[in-house]
């Protein structure tokens, strides 16, 4: 375990601060490939020789995982790609048998290997330094460009952005509750801060980039729409815990929220909201990865999701034609990387006209969903952020630097430049407005 954590904080890398019904479009400014070029989809290719490997945290069952099964196999259909060419590793934990399992896949013939946990990571590019003929992609990693590796790889979505988009769902939602008189201080009067601001809430897995990065981008696209709210964020200390995740809504409700938001792979959220929903208070939920209307009919606004096939349909094309297959890839919004889910039945109206809107804005490059005008860091605004893209091991209580990379600046243009740097998130900042619990859910 101690391993794991020191694995799973490099994600959130060292950031210094100066002056501190309708369904969504699945079609913004994308964050472009962060290192090498990018090889095109173009159907079908002349060899299907290629063989996979997959190594899954998870499995159908669980969001996260699904939606990758989902994207390879509908990616394989596209290429050409044939189904027992792919083989599958379930449920393999963050963990020496991620090692095992790549061992494995490399001996049955597999000339790439994909695990899809950021965990899976440091013992993925072990095997990697083991077998250089074979290429393995650790998906949202961070290092493979400074690990020296050349069949190492690293890939990730700007799911920021349908996070955003997302988020404006949610203030939506919540400027017709207000302004229809349907939540006030009487009606609901946990709900409101000593400064009338609206709560909302978040359950995330990890105090990691990823995590903050992705809850940063909710929030301020529920600002945009709505701006007097502020945010509770909840952390389980886990990737999918339905229990957990129940748990951290409930208690979120329970101190006023009326939106909850995740970053957690599970349906624990949605279906903690939609019962106490059920039950008389005033809450709405937006999910992860999946549509979450099966599990939450009335509670669930929309849900922030990647759209795995466009990466892994790259992916395989490059490797089946024998081309350069990017060190770190990054892609949203303009190559249909990532999306929101079909809107729910309770969404305002003019709902699906503003997410039109607002995904436009980001294709053409007029809205950045990190525009520094749009926030602060202890009331001031940021106007530089350096990012000290080395990766560290914190397993002995300070920071050793495994890969040393370089520290580049990540604002640019008054807007904070995500994943173009490297694919893996690295926005690391606490803005006003937010406040994360200290203490995980038990």
């Amino acid at each position: 375990m101690k391993k794991l954590f020191s694995i799973l904080m490099a994600g959130a890398m060292m950031l210094s601060l100066a002056a501190c019904g309708a369904t969504g479009s699945t079609s913004s400014a994308a964050a472009s490939t962060a290192t090498g070029d990018t090889a095109e989809a173009s159907g079908t290719t002349a060899s299907t020789d290629l063989k996979v490997g997959v190594i899954l945290v998870g499995d159908e069952t669980e969001g996260y995982s699904a939606a990758h099964i989902n994207g390879i196999k509908e990616a394989a259909a596209e290429v050409g790609l044939p189904e027992d060419q792919i083989i599958w590793k379930y449920k393999i934990p963050e963990s020496a048998e991620c090692s095992d399992a790549a061992e494995d896949l490399v001996g049955q013939g597999c000339d790439l290997v994909i695990a899809n946990s950021y965990g899976h990571q440091t013992y993925l590019v072990e095997t990697a330094e083991k077998y250089p003929d074979t290429t393995f992609v650790s998906m949202t990693g961070d290092f493979a460009a400074i690990s020296g590796l050349d069949n190492f790889k690293n890939a990730f979505t700007a799911v920021y952005q349908s996070r955003y988009v997302s988020g404006v769902v949610a203030g939506m939602k919540l400027k017709e509750l207000v302004d229809s008189g349907t939540l006030t201080p009487e009606t609901q009067p946990n709900s409101f801060d000593a400064d009338g601001n609206v709560k909302i809430g978040y359950v995330g897995a990890f105090p990691y980039a990823e995590v903050i990065s992705g809850y940063t981008a909710f929030y301020l696209g529920v600002k945009s729409v709505f701006p007097t709210v502020t945010m509770e964020v909840m952390y389980t200390n886990s990737w999918f815990d339905i229990d957990k995740e129940g748990a951290a809504a409930e208690a979120l409700i329970a101190n006023g929220s009326v939106i909850i938001g995740q970053h957690a792979d599970s349906t624990g959220a949605p279906a903690a909201t939609q019962r106490l929903k059920d039950a008389g208070t005033i809450c709405y939920s937006v999910g992860y990865n999946i549509d979450m209307l099966d599990t939450a009919p009335t509670a669930a606004l929309t849900s922030a999701t990647n759209v795995w096939k466009v990466y892994y349909a790259e992916l395989f094309t490059a490797a089946m034609n024998g081309e350069e297959i990017p060190t770190d890839w990054a892609k949203g919004y303009d190559d249909g990387a990532v999306a929101i889910t079909e809107l729910g039945p309770e969404c305002a109206e003019g709902t699906a006209d503003k997410v039109a809107e607002v995904e436009a804005a980001l294709k053409d490059g007029s809205l950045h969903v990190f525009d520094t005008s749009t926030f602060t860091v202890d009331g001031q605004t940021v106007t530089s952020a350096p990012v000290d893209l080395s990766y560290y091991d914190y397993s002995t209580g300070e920071a050793v630097a495994v890969y040393q990379g370089e520290t580049k600046e990540a604002i640019h243009d008054g807007y904070f430049d995500e994943s173009t740097l490297r694919s893996a998130p690295y926005f690391t900042l606490h803005i006003d407005g937010i406040v994360e619990d200290s203490d995980p859910v038990a």
